[in-house]
């Protein structure tokens, strides 16, 4: 019955996704906050039909720690779940994201539309100065900016691979950032079609104020978001104890393959 459930939710979602994007496709003329609009709308069908089919339910929690105006956003990344659900918090957002997306047939233009911010990864530090530049230019006008600070989705329990771009652009535009800490990836894993019954659980962490050095940053982000993510995952397996096993299955099939 789960392998069935997945099934009939994956293909609704990208018949979902797809309907959307051809029927609105006039929104693709107006302002980028149309295309927030059709995106949110995308989320909430999707969290809509993940409950109803799969009996994954979500639970945000802490919503009173999202800051007004400019901030950074820094969520962990266990799925590709997160890249739509979380948008629903905030109001005029853009995330850093592989310009490969961009190139996608339709997907890419609604990217262009909503002024995203498309980096080449082999660049290294000139695409790190090129983020921090569009960042300033986000902040200056209350916009909100999504940076996924491993740069990747990670296996639930993989060891953390913190990268220093968040912490550069946190650095030069004096702004908060939001920590966000989930278990996305013990109901939705990466790398598979499934999608397990459960409550994937988001917790935005209290904001770390701007002031701190890079390194100081980036320790307490990464304390913070892997600290919170770790009790997360422990309350699901808590709550279902089969999933242990399952997560390190997970984790076993994610160390054949190089990560990404």
């Amino acid at each position: 019955m789960l392998y069935f459930r997945s099934f009939i939710f994956n293909v609704l979602f990208y018949v979902v996704l797809i309907g959307l994007m051809v029927f609105g496709l006039p929104i693709l003329a107006m302002s980028r906050h149309a295309t927030f609009w059709l995106a949110r709308l995308w989320g909430k069908a999707s969290i809509w039909m993940l409950d109803r089919i799969c009996g994954t339910k979500v639970e945000f929690r802490n919503l009173h720690n999202i800051p007004k105006g400019a901030y950074i956003i820094a969520p962990k990344h266990q799925s590709i779940w997160e890249t739509f659900a979380l948008l629903l918090h905030a109001p005029d957002f853009s995330y850093v994201l592989k310009r490969e997306l961009m190139w996608l047939p339709l997907f890419g233009q609604y990217l262009w539309s909503a002024e995203q911010i498309a980096i080449n990864r082999s660049k290294g530090k000139s695409s790190l100065n090129q983020v921090a530049a569009r960042a300033r230019e986000l902040f200056a006008t209350d916009r909100q900016l999504f940076i996924f600070p491993e740069g990747t989705r990670r296996p639930v329990g993989a060891p953390p691979a913190y990268k220093f771009g968040v912490a550069q652009v946190y650095s030069e535009c004096g702004v908060p950032c939001l920590p966000v800490a989930l278990n996305s990836g013990v109901f939705w894993p990466r790398r598979s079609f499934l999608r397990r019954p459960g409550t994937i659980v988001v917790d935005y962490l209290e904001p770390i104020a701007p002031g701190l050095s890079k390194q100081d940053f980036l320790t307490e982000l990464q304390n913070r978001i892997e600290t919170r993510t770790n009790e997360l995952v422990a309350e699901a397996i808590a709550g279902d104890p089969s999933l242990a096993a399952l997560i390190a299955s997970d984790a076993a099939g994610d160390e054949a393959e190089p990560l990404a």
